[in-house]
């Protein structure tokens, strides 16, 4: 699929998209990361990736880094899917919040990013990460700036 098509999906024809298709060949933080979309709904998505030790903070346990990309990630996403296609978003603030440390062993993280308002300038959602025995990882909010297509 070319840019041009990409360009005139709406936000969740897109976050669909990327769920449903082989995105390995196409740089991005989700292949950097491993991330795989597991649900995309308008308004929410759910995103998970398997921890490794290149995960590592200096303390051996898996980098603050890592759950606040995968909490952004998902409220952003969460977010353009509630877009019309050619308007697009940028995060203005990120808020989160630890709970406990993750292992790098192999471990499941599951984010879930869900839509709190969603306006012509700007939009808001909340976000959790579980770990696979669905303990509270963190949590987090964010507002994002909506961007209007020029004209």
């Amino acid at each position: 699929m070319s840019t041009a098509d990409l360009a005139t999906m709406s936000g969740l024809e897109l976050m669909r998209w990327v769920q449903s298709e082989r995105t390995d060949d196409i740089p991005s933080i989700g292949r950097l990361l491993g991330m795989r979309f597991d649900e995309v709904e308008h308004g929410r998505i759910v995103i998970s990736l398997e921890t490794r030790p290149d995960f590592a903070n200096p303390l051996g346990t898996v980098h603050g880094g890592i759950a606040a990309t995968l909490l952004d990630s998902a409220m952003a996403c969460a977010v353009h899917t509630t877009l019309p296609a050619g308007v697009g978003y940028t995060t203005l603030e990120l808020k989160v919040n630890y709970i406990r440390a993750a292992r790098t062993d192999g471990r499941t993280l599951t984010a879930e990013g869900n839509v709190i308002h969603a306006g012509r300038s700007t939009a808001t959602a909340e976000g959790k990460v579980l770990d696979e025995h669905g303990k509270l990882m963190a949590h987090a909010t964010t507002t994002c700036l909506i961007l209007q297509p020029a004209g």
